[in-house]
């Protein structure tokens, strides 16, 4: 057999996620269904995890096996990227790996961003890349907050009731925040994430940011580990998988 990872960009807007879902539309399903065609091989695409619905990727991983060693690694780029072009997904690179790989076992870090439109007029280009909030958000107030989240800590506030991770301890390795005219961009590093953790932690800090909490409330919700005390998770449009270390 043969192991090759993939490196995939996508606007998840008009997908129900990452996961093969039998009746919807999904990132996988489109994927492993293009290169079955294309190479005729029944092949199964795992990913470095899965990206809910309306979530894009500006670089998701994923491995695919093969019986037979791909000739030109550049031509099956090319000829897939064909088969994708209606779609809203490309390859942007193929690497050949050992069987000792795997797209979300051997991932070391993941780091996702997510985009906040902070101004009064509708966004019309971006519309489903980012959240457009209005008010005017305090970004010093959200970095305080945000140091909050680093470090190893029990996520239990951020994580959503159908979330099947056996623990909700997870390390977050930085929470960057930066301001570019009217866009404020927020980075997370961490191994590993919990469902629904980096946009409800997103939520949270733009109750901070509009002054609805204070730091003492944002910290309350945080050490609660109580789900119902999470300010409601930001939308899909501005969560992007950013990339995936190995």
């Amino acid at each position: 057999m043969f192991r090759y990872q993939l490196l995939i960009e996508y606007l998840g807007t008009n997908y129900k996620g990452w996961q093969i879902q039998k009746k919807n539309k999904t990132i996988q399903g489109i994927l492993q269904d293009k290169i079955r065609k294309l190479l005729k091989e029944n092949i199964t695409i795992v990913g470095s995890g899965r990206t809910d619905a309306g979530v894009h990727a500006i670089e998701q991983s994923a491995h695919f096996d093969l019986k037979n060693k791909l000739l030109s690694l550049d031509k099956f780029i090319n000829s897939t990227n064909h088969f994708l072009k209606n779609e809203n997904i490309a390859i942007l690179k193929i690497r050949k790996r050992t069987s000792n790989f795997h797209s979300r076992f051997s991932a070391k870090k993941r780091v996702y961003k997510y985009v906040i439109l902070n101004r009064t007029s509708s966004p019309v280009i971006e519309k489903n890349q980012v959240w457009h909030v209005r008010k005017k958000l305090d970004l010093d107030l959200m970095k305080l907050g945000a140091k909050k989240l680093v470090g190893t800590k029990d996520f239990s506030t951020f994580r959503a009731s159908s979330c099947n991770a056996k623990s909700p301890i997870r390390t977050m390795d930085f929470v960057k925040l930066k301001s570019l005219n009217d866009k404020i961009e927020i980075q997370f590093k961490s191994q590993s994430f919990l469902q629904q953790q980096v946009r409800s932690m997103v939520g949270c800090l733009k109750y901070l940011g509009e002054k609805k909490w204070d730091l003492k409330k944002f910290d309350k919700a945080l050490k609660s580990k109580k789900r119902s005390l999470c300010a409601p998770p930001a939308p899909p449009t501005g969560l992007f998988l950013s990339r995936v270390f190995y």
